[in-house]
C-alpha cells in the first residue's frame, strides 16, 4: 500500500490516519460538481465511499431564498441540518470529496462551513476518494443514516465577504482580492460554466488558479503554494478577499494561505455567480 508524505496543512489527515481512526471520528463526503459537468454527487456517494461517510449536499445546506447557488445559510438552518446528519459541533470531523485528480476541491468548502459555524476539530482527506481508492482501501456503497444529535451553531460573520466589502477592498490598497477561477475564465477567454454571466473579472483583482497550489491531487508544498501567489503579485502579508465561481473553490485558496502561516482571508461568497450577474458591477477582460 502507497502511504502518501505528511501533509502540507494542519487542517489536512493523511488517507492512513483516517483509516487508523475511522471508528471515532465522523466522516463527511462533501463532493460537488459545476454544472456542466453532468455529475450527479449524490449518486456517485451511493455508488461507493469511506465507510460511515454521510453525504453534505452544498446545494442544499444553503439559503434557497437566494437566487444564488449553494450561500451559506442562517445558524438556526446550519445546525438543523447537521444535526439530523448526525453531526455535532464537538465531533471530530473529516471532510473528503472525489473531484478527479485535483481531490481537494469542494471538501475544503464544507471544511470552512462547519469551522464558521462553530465546529473546532474540522479537517479534509488529503487527496480525498481518489487517494483512498487509489491505496485500495474499503468502500462501502448506499446512503449511511447517523443518529440524530444536536449541532449548536453560531455563525462566524467576519469570516465571509460581502459583496459591498469586495467593492470597499478593490478601492483600499490595504486589501487584495484574489480570484481562484481558471486563468481563462478570468481573463475572459474561457465562457463561464453558469448561464448569463460576463465574463471577465473585477478591476484590481488578481488571479491564483486554485490548480496553481495543487500538486498530484493534493495541496502543493508550503514554498509551491508561496511561489503560486508570488507570481500573482498577492502580498500576502496584507488582508485578502478570496472569490471564485461560487465560493467554493475561493476556500482552496484560504486553505493555501493557511498553510504557508498567513491570516485565513475571507471568502466572498456570493463570487463570481453574483458579480457576474449584476449589470451594476464594473468587469474587465484582459
Amino acid at each position: 500500500m502507497n502511504v502518501s508524505k505528511a501533509p502540507s496543512s494542519r487542517w489536512l489527515k493523511s488517507t492512513q490516519w483516517l483509516a487508523d481512526n475511522l471508528g471515532q471520528v465522523v466522516v463527511v463526503d462533501g463532493s460537488y460538481y459545476l454544472p456542466t459537468e453532468k455529475r450527479d454527487a449524490r449518486a456517485e456517494y451511493r455508488t461507493g465511499h469511506i465507510p460511515g461517510a454521510v453525504f453534505f449536499d452544498i446545494d442544499a445546506v444553503a439559503d434557497t431564498s437566494i437566487n444564488l447557488p449553494h450561500m451559506l445559510p442562517g445558524p438556526d438552518q446550519f445546525g438543523e441540518a447537521m444535526g439530523k446528519l448526525g453531526i455535532s459541533e464537538t465531533d471530530t470531523i473529516v471532510v473528503y470529496d472525489n473531484y478527479n485528480s485535483a481531490a481537494v476541491y469542494s471538501a475544503p468548502r464544507v471544511w470552512w462551513s462547519l469551522r464558521i459555524f462553530g465546529a473546532k476539530n474540522v479537517f479534509i482527506l488529503d487527496g480525498g476518494l481518489p487517494a483512498w481508492k487509489a491505496e485500495g482501501r474499503k468502500i462501502e456503497a448506499g446512503e449511511v443514516k447517523r443518529p440524530a444529535t444536536k449541532f449548536n451553531a453560531e455563525m462566524d460573520t467576519s469570516a465571509v465577504a460581502m459583496v459591498s466589502d469586495v467593492q470597499r477592498a478593490l478601492n483600499d490598497e490595504n486589501v487584495q482580492v484574489v480570484d481562484a477561477r481558471s486563468t481563462g475564465r478570468f481573463t475572459g477567454k474561457e465562457p463561464e460554466p453558469r448561464a448569463d454571466l460576463r465574463s471577465g473579472h473585477m478591476p484590481g483583482a488578481r488571479n491564483v488558479p486554485f490548480t496553481a497550489i495543487m500538486e498530484n491531487g493534493k495541496l502543493a508544498s508550503p514554498a509551491q503554494i508561496k511561489q503560486a501567489f508570488e507570481k500573482a503579485g498577492v502580498d500576502t502579508d496584507k488582508a485578502i478577499i478570496t472569490s471564485c465561481g461560487s465560493g467554493v473553490t475561493a476556500v482552496v485558496l484560504a486553505l493555501g494561505l493557511d498553510a504557508i502561516g498567513k491570516k485565513m482571508p475571507r471568502i466572498y461568497d456570493g463570487s463570481w455567480a453574483e458579480w457576474g450577474a449584476r449589470p451594476d458591477l464594473p468587469v474587465t477582460k484582459d
